[in-house]
């Protein structure tokens, strides 16, 4: 199988030619490619096909297995991708995904591709669309959530995939690898969550962490900043936009006047390869 690794702000992903290469069972390559063991090594594996409607269908597996909605940081690599392999020659594009239709664009400076402009559409933001238990027709905005002995205060928001967004004083007194799975899994969440610990910085600035529904701790999420910047909002802590520092780089996020969420940041093409497992 040929492939291509890529990331976005250290959010990793492994690319095929969906038209081109053959896999029987995705979520089970997904797993086997993404090991960093034995595999490539990825957060996630993206196929790119035809779309009947659109410019390109995309679906995105997770490390785990699991099939994922949408994701930010993958439609900027796909973007990329598509019109440097020569896929297309548009620089504006849109995607079919699992959570509607999403317009990533180039933009170009000098013939050189300065970064990746992605319309990320429209939050959900009550319960019954992101999912969160409760009275469906409600947001969930600053919610109590209890894990053990420790209660979060939640402002949940989907972006075709569900998020629970907590902020936090000091990023440091956060054990995310201990409480991440545990709000994943939380009973409060039908279809698990992405959860993402924000520390505000100014009203335009905010330090991220977040824990990925299915793939763990990981350095960059699109999705996740993207529900940030409409959490903090809602709870009147930033402007609407603001810069978003994560493990693995910066982010720039607007919920703008239309309700559209849009995220910008680089997009980057590691290496390509041939990958000899038994995919079939």
């Amino acid at each position: 199988m040929q492939f291509t690794k890529v990331h976005g702000q250290g959010n990793d992903f492994v690319v095929i030619d969906g038209t081109k290469e053959k896999v029987a069972d995705y979520s089970k390559a997904a797993v086997m490619v993404c090991d960093r063991h034995y595999g490539i090594g990825a957060d996630g594996f993206v196929i790119i096909l035809p779309s009947k409607t659109e410019d390109f269908r995309m679906r995105i597996f997770n490390s785990d297995g699991s099939e994922a909605e949408m994701c930010g940081n993958v439609t900027r690599c796909v973007a990329r991708y598509v019109f440097e392999h020569g896929l297309t020659k548009k620089t504006k594009i849109t995607l079919e995904t699992l959570a509607g239709v999403i317009i990533p664009e180039l933009i170009i400076k000098d013939g050189v591709i300065e970064t990746v402009r992605v319309d990320m559409g429209e939050p959900r933001l009550t319960r019954s669309l992101i999912p969160v238990t409760g009275d469906g027709n409600a947001q969930a905005v600053n919610i109590p959530i209890t894990v053990g002995e420790q209660i979060f205060m939640g402002t949940c928001v989907s972006m075709g995939n569900p998020h629970c967004v907590i902020f936090v004083d000091n990023m440091s007194d956060v054990d995310l690898e201990q409480v991440g799975p545990q709000i994943e899994t939380h009973p409060m969440f039908p279809k698990k969550t992405n959860v993402e610990f924000v520390q505000v910085l100014s009203k335009a600035e905010m330090r991220m962490r977040v824990w990925e529904r299915g793939a763990a701790v990981t350095l960059a999420c699109g999705t996740g900043t993207s529900a940030t910047i409409v959490a903090a909002v809602l709870n009147d802590k930033t402007e609407r936009k603001a810069l978003v520092h994560l493990d693995g780089g910066d982010l720039v996020v607007e919920w703008a006047e239309n309700n559209h969420v849009y995220m910008s940041g680089p997009a980057v093409e590691v290496y390509s390869g041939q990958y000899f497992g038994n995919l079939s």
